[in-house]
């Protein structure tokens, strides 16, 4: 990631431990995906145990991983730009 956005000049990382929010963004993302995944795979058979189901539907969540790190990162900046928007 850079340091800096070429088009306005936005910092990135603003202080040290800055992304550390983005971590609830990535936890509440990441459950709610898990959680869909795993009702998806439950409703297409029923019949599994919770540890199959977990099983086949771990490999496309691990998938989705790098997307759910960067946009958590994307959304944590937009809160802070929206909560404090003058620093």
């Amino acid at each position: 990631m850079g340091e800096a956005c070429p088009a306005c000049g936005w910092r990135y990382e603003r202080e040290p431990g800055y992304f550390v929010a983005a971590m609830y963004v990535s936890y509440f993302f990441a459950v709610a995906i898990l959680s869909g995944i795993v009702l998806g795979v439950q409703a297409a058979a029923p019949r599994l145990s919770l540890g199959w189901t977990m099983a086949i539907g771990l490999p496309p969540f691990l998938l989705l991983v790098p997307g759910i790190f960067r946009y958590s990162r994307i959304i944590w900046m937009h809160v802070d730009r929206a909560l404090m928007p003058g620093e």
